[in-house]
């Protein structure tokens, strides 16, 4: 009897033959829950991944934060972001050692949003108007009749980060770029809206930690219920020039 040596591979079924696997069924899932295509975007793993301003002490307002109940850090973590389900999962992490900690966490759930959470948090935005709008009434009506184009052709409102611009700039920067992306399709727009969200709560957590009121020393806590920490935090003067919350 003949036997074949190991390394003899003339008889023996080819390598893309052996490797060969049924693929496995797809899964239907609900496609309200299916993650937003801005997850594609989440950057790649290593030293230059989110990157967060530097803190080097931790803040005062983050201890408060870190010591609410959930609800209530839920509540003041919605006047960041709308997105209940991105409330809920910061506010359920607690506690951060430090400003960078919440920022990258706050990248994270951006990142994993549903398209319903993203329409929930975009049902919350309001029009930036930077203060030179209202001045100036025939920049006020372009800005108008931009954005309402703009409802009309995505259902929601427009939303840019300004925290980055320039008082003086800002107005023409709103307009440039909603008349830009007017042209996008649905679905580059859904993109694009969401990672301005991301944006803009980075930057409202950041005015949030940093101008976190006192709220368990107020009178209105001692017995009845008072305004809660979203209310307490929209009377805060670090909130964004531009963007409401």
């Amino acid at each position: 009897m003949k036997f074949a040596h190991p390394s003899d591979t003339r008889n023996q079924p080819s390598l893309a033959l052996r490797h060969k696997q049924t693929p496995h069924k797809l899964r239907t899932a609900d496609p309200s829950r299916r993650r937003h295509p801005l997850s594609a975007l989440r950057p790649p793993p290593g030293p230059d991944r989110l990157p967060i301003p530097a803190q080097v002490t931790p803040h005062e307002g983050l201890t408060r934060l870190n010591g609410l109940p959930r609800h209530a850090a839920e509540q003041a973590l919605r006047t960041c972001c709308a997105s209940g389900a991105w409330a809920r999962r910061l506010a359920a992490h607690r506690p951060y050692p430090d400003l960078d900690a919440l920022l990258a966490a706050a990248d994270e759930a951006s990142y994993d949003l549903a398209p319903v959470d993203i329409a929930e948090a975009l049902g919350r935005e309001s029009l930036p108007l930077p203060p030179v709008a209202a001045v100036y009434s025939a920049a006020h009506t372009a800005l108008a009749a931009a954005h309402a184009a703009y409802q009309d052709r995505f259902g929601h409102t427009f939303v840019v980060c300004l925290d980055d611009t320039a008082p003086d700039e800002a107005l023409d920067h709103l307009l440039s770029a909603l008349r830009d992306r007017l042209g996008n399709d649905r679905e580059e727009e859904r993109v694009l809206a969401a990672d301005e969200l991301r944006r803009l709560a980075r930057g409202r957590i950041v005015r949030l930690v940093r101008n976190f009121p006192d709220l368990l020393d107020r009178p209105d806590h001692a017995g009845a219920p008072g305004p809660g920490p979203e209310a307490a935090e929209r009377e805060c003067v670090g909130n964004s020039p531009y963007v409401p919350v």
